[in-house]
């Protein structure tokens, strides 16, 4: 396989980069194997690694990061189809098929065979067999050509394959026409390079050399219509035309014999009959590859931004929990990404084409949410005016994914348990058992343990619950993602507002690092967010972060302003008053503050108070 990069936007757009050294290096330093003048990349930006059939993506701790398919990464192995964005450079990784390489390399043009004054030129409304009003009397020749086009005819209406029907194609023709080599050619429509091809001989069949004169095909480029020249060799070129638009031609050639008019005819006919074929095979196969690396990227994307030692884990238990039905519980704080994991085990399972139902518990009522996922029966109780299915109803052959499931109320926990054990239940003022085939993710960021100690959570419903679980790490346990998800905020905010933003200074970066994070990925992303929208420079500064990041004690290298440290101080001084008034009582500080006594002690950690 030769892996290949080909660039989508940015300085290099269009141009095909081979990846031919063990290690390809991109960057806006010109000793790079990629420079790209681009302000928002760094000298040395990025490093992919050939390994054969294996290609790693490094970033070399950039400025800015390096994506791969919208997502900030450190190191990835490369598939083909992944889309890697670097500043203002969308590159596609493609993996080249030796085979299909090999083929195109027999095709070459020879800038230096003319024409010549002597050449036949048929358009394709001139020709016979694409107007029966000019078919003349039938003669043996015509009717063995009349035969050959009924054969194509049926040949391209019953091959898909776009390898198998050029093939076919040229075969057939071959069996009319006195050529010794002859090729397809699909052209780029903005610049009229060949950007497939497939060669056939008479004597070698497919993959054959074939020089192709230059000269011939730009004339039938530019005219449309289908050229005969017998000048050093006979030459026989046709364009093929889908809806009046050029997509490449058909080339002929022979030292052995020369081509004539009714030639001509009959290759324009063919390529008039096979054109539109031609091209659908071709987009077919184009559509069919684009549809395999989407399911692809289905089955192996998350979502989730992070390559730290615990974010490995977690996407390992996702690869091992969602080929199977066992109910899963996500743990750990708010703001972790737990319904992101249960997303991802939706889309990586064999009920990916069914619903994905999320149920917040802690948003409804009891009566509410009891209806809402059991359902009800018309009359019920008041305002239940029409029969409703519930959201577990819904969900049949899908997954229902429970919100904050420790605030569930104990009615509506014994129902649960039902459904997880019979996989039945009743709508709510109904008699009738309904079955439900679903799968159940549930998550919370209580302490399940505490409350069934507490007597607010059913035990047999926590067993049933935790078969395979999950704990979420909180921001603070993988520091090393925390500038990975800063950059992919930074990023995504700054096209959402419009503001160029080119990346985080590394004094913020410092800042972001350093914070503990207590509302972890959701309050970096408000963060960075507020940065972005406030902010008025290209990078990202410490000032344009929120207060409470720099109310922290100092961090190494970082320059906190006069104005925070004032702000900082005043704080202290408010929260040593408090103290000083509640007489040492926390729960009596945080009332006089006006704060919740968690936020107390947050504040207190954050000014670096001894109290």
């Amino acid at each position: 396989m030769n892996p290949r990069l080909i660039a989508l936007a940015g300085p290099s757009k269009g141009k095909s980069f081979g990846l031919t050294e063990d290690d390809f290096s991109i960057g806006r330093d010109p000793s790079n194997s990629l420079f790209l003048n681009d302000s928002l990349i760094s000298r040395q930006h990025a490093l992919l690694r050939n390994a054969g059939r294996d290609v790693t993506i490094l970033d070399l701790n950039s400025r800015n990061g390096t994506f791969v398919n919208a997502v900030p990464i450190k190191e990835r192995k490369l598939e083909p189809g992944d889309r890697i964005q670097i500043g203002e450079s969308l590159l596609l990784f493609i993996l080249e098929d030796e085979d299909a390489a090999s083929a195109s390399s027999h095709i070459r043009f020879d800038e230096t065979v003319a024409v010549g004054h002597r050449f036949v030129q048929l358009r394709n409304d001139d020709s016979l067999y694409l107007n029966p009003l000019k078919v003349p009397a039938v003669t043996e020749r015509i009717a063995r050509d009349l035969k050959t086009l009924l054969r194509i005819s049926t040949e391209i209406s019953s091959v898909r394959s776009q390898e198998a029907l050029q093939r076919d194609l040229l075969e057939l023709i071959f069996d009319s026409v006195p050529a010794d080599t002859g090729a397809i050619l699909f052209l780029d429509t903005d610049s009229t390079e060949a950007i497939s091809t497939f060669s056939w001989s008479r004597h070698s069949g497919a993959n054959a050399e074939v020089v192709v004169s230059r000269s011939v095909v730009d004339r039938v480029i530019q005219e449309r219509a289908g050229v005969l020249s017998n000048a050093a060799q006979s030459v026989l070129v046709v364009p093929l035309l889908v809806f009046d638009k050029l997509s490449g031609v058909i080339y002929l050639e022979s030292t052995t014999s020369r081509f004539d008019e009714e030639h001509l005819e009959l290759l324009v006919g063919v390529a008039g009959m096979a054109g539109g074929a031609l091209d659908n095979a071709r987009r077919v196969e184009s559509l069919e590859a684009e549809n395999r690396r989407l399911r692809s990227d289905v089955n192996v994307e998350h979502n989730m931004v992070g390559e730290s030692p615990r974010m490995r884990d977690v996407y390992q238990f996702i690869g091992k929990a969602a080929p199977t039905s066992s109910t899963v519980l996500i743990r750990g704080e708010s703001g972790t990404g737990k319904e992101l994991v249960a997303r991802a085990i939706h889309l990586n399972s064999s009920r990916a084409q069914n619903p994905f139902v999320t149920i917040n518990c802690a948003a409804l009522s009891e009566t509410l949410l009891e209806s809402e996922l059991f359902g009800h029966e018309k009359g019920a109780f008041t305002g239940a005016i029409a029969q409703k299915k519930g959201k577990l109803e819904i969900a049949t052959g899908g997954t229902v994914f429970l919100d904050e499931l420790g605030e569930l109320a104990p009615s509506v926990q014994a129902k649960l348990l039902r459904v997880l054990q019979e996989r039945e239940f009743e709508r709510v003022g109904g008699i009738r058992a309904i079955k439900v085939d679903i799968r159940l993710i549930a998550a919370t960021n209580r302490d399940l343990e505490q409350a069934i100690k507490d007597g607010t959570f059913r035990r047999d419903l926590y067993y049933r619950l935790n078969v395979l679980c999950l704990t979420m790490p909180g921001l603070k346990d993988r520091r090393e993602d925390i500038p990975l998800l800063a950059g992919y905020f930074a990023m995504r905010f700054s096209k959402k507002a419009g503001r160029p933003v080119k990346g985080i200074s590394p004094e913020a970066r410092k800042c972001l690092v350093q914070y503990d994070w207590p509302g972890n990925v959701r309050e970096l992303e408000n963060a960075i967010e507020r940065a972005v929208v406030l902010g008025t420079t290209e990078l990202i500064q410490p000032e344009d972060l929120p207060e409470a990041l720099l109310e922290q004690q100092a961090v190494p290298g970082v320059q906190v302003t006069e104005f925070h440290q004032s702000i900082k101080q005043a704080k202290r001084q408010l929260v040593l008053q408090a103290f000083q008034e509640a007489g040492g009582n926390y729960a009596q500080t945080a009332r006089l503050l006006g704060i919740h006594p968690n936020n107390l002690h947050r504040l207190i950690r954050n000014l670096d108070l001894k109290l």
